[in-house]
Formats: C-alpha cells, sequence, structure tokens
C-alpha cells in the first residue's frame, strides 16, 4: 500500500507570510524588541531601586527589629528609648540585642575637601550586627575612638578611601566636622537613599552627634533563639512594649522601606508607566504590520477560501503569525536586557539584575501584545467585502 506523506505535510503558511518580505519583518522585529527591552529596563530600574533601598537593612544579623512609629524611611528615622530594647530580653525566646544609631553625616573627601551626606550606623563594637563573618574581627578597630569602617562599595564621590587604605596609607578626614580615622572596610554598597554608608562604635558616633541623647536608639536588632517563630514572639512583644516602639520581622523591616518608595514616591508609578508605554508602543508597531499583511494577501486569504478553507484556519493563521512575532522578538530583548542590566550594575553599582519571575512577565506581556494586536488585525480579514477582494 503506498502511502502518499505529502498529504499529511502541513505547509508553514505563517512563517512563509512574515519572510515574505524580509524588511518588513526586521521592521517588526526591531519594534517588538524595543518595546522588550523598555519594558526590561523600565522594570528593572523600579524592582532594582527598592532593592537598593535595602541593601543594609538585608544585611541586619537579626530576627526581629524595634524601630520608632514615627519613623517614615531609612532617610528619615526617629529615636527611641534604649530600655525598650532591653525589655524586649525579657522575652524567653530572647537570646540576643543590639542597640544601633542610624542617621545621615556630612563626609568630606580628604581629596577634593568636598562634604556629601553619607549614611552612619553607630553600634557597640562587641554585639553582633551584620551578616558577615569577618565583620567581627574588623569591627574590634571600633573600640578605639574615633575609628570608622569605611564602605568600600561607596559612590567614588566621597574619594579613593578604598584604594589608600588597602596600600596602606592612614586614610583621615572629617565627618559632621570631627576628625576621624579610617580603621577598616566593609562591603555594604549605596542604596537608594545613601550614596555612601560608615560603622562605628556608638562612643564615637555620639561624639560625632553630641546633640543625640545617650539613651536614645533608632533601632533595635533582636536575635531569638532557633526553636522559636518570629512572628509569634512579635505579636507577644507588641502586647508587652509601650506604643513609643513599633515591632517588626527582619523581613516586614524590609518591607516596611520598600513599601514606603514604592507608594510615598513617585519611583512606582513613573517606572510602571514607561513600561506600560513600551507595551503601547510594541503594540502599535505589530499591529501595523500584521493588519498591512492580511491587507496585502486579501487575494490569497479569499482563493484559500474559495478552495475550501474555512475562516477559523485563516484566523489560526494570523494568530501563528502574532506567535512566531512574539518569540522571534522576545529573545534578542532578553539578550539586550541582560547586557543592559550588567552595564548599569557596573555604572551605578545598583542591584539590577535579571529576575526570572519579571523575565516571564515581559515575556507574557510581549506575548499578550502581539496575539493582541494580531486578534485587532483580524477583522480585516473577517469584515473584508468579497467584492472587494475579487
Amino acid at each position: 500500500m503506498k502511502i502518499d506523506f505529502f498529504r499529511f505535510r502541513r505547509i508553514p503558511l505563517a512563517w512563509l507570510l512574515l519572510t515574505r518580505q524580509p524588511f518588513r519583518l526586521l521592521v517588526a522585529l526591531a519594534g517588538i524588541c524595543f518595546a522588550g527591552i523598555l519594558m526590561f529596563m523600565q522594570l528593572g530600574f523600579r524592582d532594582g531601586l527598592f532593592e537598593a533601598s535595602v541593601t543594609v537593612h538585608k544585611l541586619f544579623d537579626a530576627d526581629v527589629v524595634l524601630i520608632s512609629p514615627r519613623s517614615m524611611s531609612s532617610i528619615s528615622m526617629s529615636g527611641f528609648p534604649r530600655r525598650r530594647l532591653i525589655q524586649a530580653m525579657a522575652h524567653p525566646d530572647v537570646i540576643g540585642i543590639s542597640p544601633v544609631n542610624w542617621n545621615f553625616l556630612l563626609w568630606r573627601n580628604p581629596e577634593k575637601l568636598t562634604t556629601r551626606s553619607i549614611l552612619a550606623l553607630g553600634f557597640e563594637p562587641g554585639d553582633p550586627l551584620l551578616k558577615d563573618e569577618g565583620f567581627e574581627s574588623s569591627s574590634d578597630a571600633l573600640k578605639n575612638r574615633g575609628r570608622v569602617l569605611f564602605d568600600e562599595l561607596s559612590r567614588p564621590e566621597f574619594g579613593p578611601i578604598a584604594e589608600r587604605f588597602r596600600e596602606g596609607l592612614v586614610v583621615e578626614t572629617e565627618v559632621a566636622g570631627k576628625r576621624v580615622r579610617v580603621a577598616g572596610l566593609v562591603a555594604l554598597g549605596p542604596s537608594f537613599g545613601a550614596d555612601g554608608n560608615l560603622i562605628t562604635s556608638r562612643e564615637t558616633y555620639l561624639q560625632l552627634m553630641p546633640s543625640l541623647p545617650p539613651g536614645s536608639i533608632e533601632i533595635g536588632l533582636i536575635r531569638l533563639s532557633s526553636e522559636s517563630n518570629p512572628y509569634e514572639v512579635v505579636k507577644s512583644l507588641r502586647n508587652s512594649l509601650p506604643n513609643d516602639v513599633r515591632v517588626l520581622t527582619l523581613q516586614e523591616f524590609i518591607d516596611f522601606e520598600k513599601n514606603y518608595w514604592r507608594s510615598s514616591t513617585s519611583i512606582g508609578f513613573i517606572f510602571t508607566l514607561g513600561a506600560a508605554m513600551g507595551f503601547i508602543v510594541g503594540s502599535v508597531i505589530v499591529y501595523q504590520i500584521l493588519y498591512s499583511d492580511v491587507s496585502d494577501h486579501l487575494p490569497e486569504y479569499a482563493t484559500l477560501i474559495a478552495m475550501g478553507y474555512q475562516i477559523k484556519t485563516l484566523l489560526g493563521v494570523v494568530a501563528r503569525e502574532g506567535m512566531l512575532l512574539s518569540v522571534m522578538g522576545y529573545i534578542p530583548a532578553y539578550v539586550a536586557g541582560e547586557a543592559l542590566y550588567a552595564l548599569v550594575r557596573n555604572s551605578t553599582k545598583l542591584p539590577v539584575a535579571m529576575d526570572p519571575s519579571r523575565a516571564l512577565l515581559v515575556f507574557f506581556l510581549i506575548l499578550f501584545m502581539c496575539m493582541g494586536s494580531a486578534l485587532v488585525a483580524m477583522r480585516r480579514l473577517i469584515d473584508a467585502d468579497p467584492a472587494e477582494i475579487f
């Protein structure tokens, strides 16, 4: 029995229609790629700035955090009585505490003599502060008054501090008008609110800010036993401590900062609007390409209908064109997005990276953009007058 293989062969009509005019295809792919890159960059900047706002928050060695109810964000921290942190020690699951001062001070560039705001953290050198095994040995140098640890990832506007320190030079400058010496380096990274960071002892911190009450702190770090439930401890502390202090888990503290930048500033709206504009631009480009393709091939579509093809089959051809365009346009957009993220990280040190959820989101947006445009372009085929076609 002879089998006719050609009978079962499917003609890639959607692919042939797209590649029939290579220049038009390249224009469509360029438009989709541009829209994808724009969405990647806008969403990446938005999420990167939110992540950058909690650079230091995520490094704290703590399970529970105490802050003042009047604190709005890392750039507007208010103080609360240190004794509230001591009172928290009464909870059976609390195994350690660390009082932390947090404020912005003026750092003088020792080379250019210009001043710039820097985030200063003050803590007791014997207390745990960061989740870094090497930090404890570095913090021993802070037991001497007037010593600070400088964040080597800070913006270059603060001066070549890390380079000079590694060369073995004595690095001294002024912070808040007081003379300090760099006793070591840490790697924290700039945040959206702070271009640089320094860490010092509470003794030195109070020397830099003599008007600050000694019993006042901005952050209280609490460490719990490994068997405890942080949420249960937070609930208990909220009931036992006065309302002049706010009790949060470390994750809630991180979310508290992100929510400020997301809801109290225009950052989220601006970058989301930028991504939406990219989506709209891409939709218009794809629609124009598909609409022109359908219009140019109306006689061919009419011939296929006369041969017995159903209208839904031809609509499927247009839909497959939209599917092919979305996949072909997404791949170069993804590659370009990765390259641009690397460029932004190297240039600004912001934590902008390709996130799997964002990659999927942009893919589905491009897919929806192409399929939606194809759906609208199909109306040209459905509404076509047979008299006009022939």
